[in-house]
């Protein structure tokens, strides 16, 4: 059909006969703990025979709820707990104990009990005594995408992540999937949940699945049909232990043979993590000439799986490098899974970049007020200001134990001024003081009040951009709701 997907997929390279099986222990591949054998496999046919099963379901949130209903419809006996006991919580415990679901609230238990298998939310680490317990005991622990996997269906999985632009890469490639012809969503850390994407009446034929270092951790068997890691950057280092463990996390992404792993050129760490993996290696980068998919005389051009040019990047609705990276991701992503270059084009002219991703709110006076508060630290946070020449920046939240040395070091000269918010305004301040002491500063008490403080310092031609380098829990909901109070202070000023 012209516009949209080959016949065959693009399969990758048979493997090598003496290569191991797709479980480098260099990217912290697990020997799979396995189901007990009364419990049965469900590796050929995406099935598990359920009924009468204990399985204890750790979390009530939207990836926890979308398990223990998945599981429930297959007879399986369900206990699902969570540590919180708030309004959310109970709704959510009300409508599962209708399902059949027994629900318990307000704590953690310290062991499995009578379950044979423990599916947890991603927020859950690893070392919480209710995980390690179950693993001392031999009980598995596999989280939502794992059960997912092992319930598959028939829709390839390709597969993103990386610190960095996940969800845009995701929407993108999601938005390409459909332009090209198939029946596909967004599953994973967004979109559906993906156990309920692989159940889907009538099944997709492939699912474009964010994947975050806390979701793969959790994962043993996992075989995306391809797969990237945008780039790796210091993030989540309480919940993993370190910068090691979080990027070994991320490289379980590549752990199978059969996988096609498409690394960023632009990112060294995402090539350490490329050059480890055993399936066919692809790059995508800005500047690859002659090989991967790259940027060549303006255009966006797959020489990686023979597609060609795709598309002009001034056709783009996009804004940065950072995003010229992802919609490179995207293509090669698409590419792999046999989508024809004009259906890509199609899909990457008309996207636009979901909220709160360097959104433009407003142009006052000539100055331009941008909104990219999911630029939650400070590799995010660099991109970001490198998209811009003259900046004042509002900047700061709760730190996630990151340093902001680097991030100034490289910004510094693109700054007219910095406006500080949040619990790390301080240390912001102090990266600034030693490597940017030049850019005026000031600390406001509150969004309002640092628009008002921007605005003072901005000068037509500028960007007021929202960057925050840090998550918003210490004064907002979310990075949303961060951002949405940033847009109604713009507003209320523009009149």
């Amino acid at each position: 059909m012209s516009g949209g997907a080959s016949n065959d997929p693009i399969r990758p390279a048979p493997a090598d006969p003496a290569t191991p099986t797709g479980r480098p222990e260099s990217v912290g591949w697990p020997e799979s703990v396995g189901w007990p054998e009364s419990v049965g496999q469900a590796e050929s046919a995406g099935q598990t025979e359920w009924a009468g099963r204990s399985v204890l379901v750790v979390g009530i949130g939207v990836s926890g709820a979308a398990a223990a209903r998945t599981l429930l419809t297959r007879g399986a006996r369900v206990r699902v707990v969570d540590a919180g006991d708030g309004e959310r919580q109970r709704a959510a415990a009300s409508r599962l104990r209708e399902l059949g679901a027994t629900v318990e609230l307000g704590g953690l238990p310290a062991g499995p009990g009578g379950a044979s298998l423990v599916v947890t939310s991603p927020g859950v680490p690893p070392t919480a005594p209710l995980i390690t317990a179950s693993a001392a005991t031999g009980v598995p622990v596999w989280g939502e995408v794992e059960l997912a996997w092992r319930l598959r269906g028939s829709a390839d999985w390709l597969a993103i992540t990386g610190t960095n632009g996940k969800t845009t890469t995701t929407e993108m490639l999601g938005a390409i999937l459909v332009a090209g012809g198939l029946r596909a969503t967004t599953a994973g850390n967004i979109g559906t949940p993906i156990v309920e994407a692989v159940d889907a009446d009538p099944p997709y034929e492939a699912l474009a699945v964010e994947l975050s270092s806390f979701q793969l951790h959790y994962t043993e068997r996992l075989v995306p049909f391809a797969a990237t890691v945008l780039n790796i950057a210091p993030d989540h280092l309480d919940w993993h232990g370190g910068a090691e463990a979080y990027a070994s996390a991320k490289g379980r992404i590549f752990a199978a043979e059969q996988t096609i792993a498409i690394g960023n050129a632009d990112d060294p760490a995402s090539l350490r993590l490329l050059a480890k993996a055993h399936g066919r290696h692809v790059l995508f980068g800005r500047e690859l000439p002659g090989e991967g998919v790259t940027v060549t005389e303006g255009h966006i051009v797959d020489h990686a799986f023979g597609g060609g040019r795709i598309v002009a990047v001034r056709d783009l609705q996009v804004m940065g490098d950072h995003m010229i990276s992802n919609a490179l991701a995207a293509t090669a992503l698409a590419r792999a899974r046999g989508i024809a270059p004009d259906a890509i084009g199609a899909a990457l002219t008309g996207f636009r970049a979901g909220a709160h991703r360097n959104a433009q709110v407003a142009v006052v006076n000539g100055v331009r007020w941008v909104d990219d508060s999911k630029a939650t630290n400070p590799h995010a946070a660099a991109a970001s200001l490198a998209g811009y020449s003259s900046v004042v920046w509002i900047a700061g939240g709760l730190n996630k134990g990151l340093d902001f040395d680097d991030l100034v070091r490289t910004a510094g000269g693109v700054l007219r001024a910095a406006v500080l918010i949040g619990t790390c305004a301080d240390e912001i301040a102090a990266a600034l003081a030693r490597h940017a002491p030049d850019v005026p500063l000031e600390r406001a008490a509150g969004m309002d009040d640092a628009v008002r403080v921007a605005a003072s310092f901005a000068r037509a031609g500028d960007t007021v951009l929202l960057a925050p380098a840090a998550a918003s829990m210490d004064m907002f909901r979310d990075y949303a709701a961060r951002g949405d109070q940033f847009a109604e202070a713009v507003h209320a000023r523009e009149g």
